[in-house]
């Protein structure tokens, strides 16, 4: 395990695990793992992880639930993480609010998100709070230890693609479930129950879950275009609640219901950009709250806003923090997505 601030995490994990986490049995008998008789497993760390606990987990040992991502939800942390204009790098505040201590404080020259013990994060580990931990990612712990991701796929991704991060980086996840006692069968059954998997492509073909990315990055998503503009909508269409795949279910409605014309939307400049954002979040909060929007859900099911930009003018509120160009002081997220594809040749 690479030399990360997670020695103290670990400490709490080993303290509040089973003891047959902890310590593998008397000598001469086989260590129960938490019940389970599957020491081989490369998953066994985390076989006895309980609901609620902070587990720390190797992001590329994280299976995601769901096959597409909003490429340039990604593409805009990066550009934030590499071209920012922040005091600290935005990437330590997102590692420390998804490791449930709220953001960086501080971080010394050089700090590298690899090494945690070169930033500060607000709290330190064992100081966390119910607000604090309900900011982040999480994960059920399936059949063989394996742990499927079931929200943050893009703060993972955007992890596992920069420089300073990786496969091998760690982070805490708050753990939904441990499922690791069911067969594939009745695990994955449970997981569509529970609306813990999302199985559609962007084309809205049905997807199935061994077809589903076994890690996070880019290369091993489909790019939902829909679900880019949704992200850089919210807090001025919708806001974001706890229904899994929220966003999702409203690209699925973009998609099939087509309440807007996007024919001429250019994903490359700014005011068209903005121009999609800005129509399709007026069609969102024009919807009554009972109108269905998909697989179930109604638009206030989805948190639909009951006004545009929260009531407020396009030069004010949510909309003109996003409007913002790359040569503000503070450039808006569709700048910096739009400014790393340029550098970056994505285009």
């Amino acid at each position: 395990m690479p030399l990360l601030a997670v020695g103290a995490a670990l400490a709490t994990v080993a303290a509040t695990a089973p003891a047959a986490f902890a310590a593998p049995g008397a000598p001469g008998e086989r260590p129960s793992f938490c019940g389970h008789d599957n020491r081989k497993t490369p998953f066994a760390g985390y076989l006895c992880a309980q609901p609620g606990q902070l587990l720390d987990v190797r992001i590329g040992d994280v299976h995601p639930t769901q096959p597409a991502l909003g490429y340039d939800e990604v593409y805009y942390k990066l550009g934030r993480y590499t071209l920012g204009k922040d005091a600290i790098n935005k990437k330590f505040s997102d590692w420390c609010e998804a490791d449930g201590r709220v953001e960086a404080v501080a971080a010394q020259p050089g700090a590298r998100l690899d090494d945690p013990s070169s930033f500060t994060c607000a709290l330190p580990v064992g100081a966390e709070t119910a607000s604090s931990t309900a900011a982040m990612k999480t994960v059920v712990i399936g059949p063989g230890g394996e742990p499927f991701l079931t929200d943050g796929h893009h703060t993972l991704t955007s992890f596992y693609e920069t420089p300073d991060g990786g496969a091998d980086l760690h982070v805490r996840l708050r753990v939904l479930a441990n499922l690791s006692t069911l067969t594939q069968k009745d695990f994955w059954a449970r997981m569509r129950a529970e609306k813990w998997v999302y199985l559609s492509d962007p084309e809205g073909r049905p997807v199935k879950t061994n077809k589903l990315p076994t890690s996070v990055g880019l290369a091993n998503f489909q790019d939902d275009t829909y679900r880019s503009l949704l992200y850089f909508g919210r807090d001025i269409g919708y806001t974001q609640n706890s229904v899994p795949f929220q966003e999702f279910y409203w690209g699925s409605w973009i998609r099939d219901a087509a309440p807007v014309d996007l024919s001429t939307w250019d994903r490359n400049d700014l005011a068209s950009y903005l121009a999609a954002v800005k129509s399709t979040t007026q069609a969102m909060t024009a919807l009554p709250k009972t109108a269905p929007v998909d697989s179930g859900f109604t638009a206030g099911d989805l948190s639909a806003l009951d006004q545009w930009n929260a009531g407020k003018p396009a030069n004010k509120g949510e909309f003109d923090k996003l409007s913002k160009p790359y040569t503000d002081a503070k450039p808006g997220k569709l700048a910096y997505a739009l400014e790393y594809k340029k550098v970056n040749n994505l285009g």
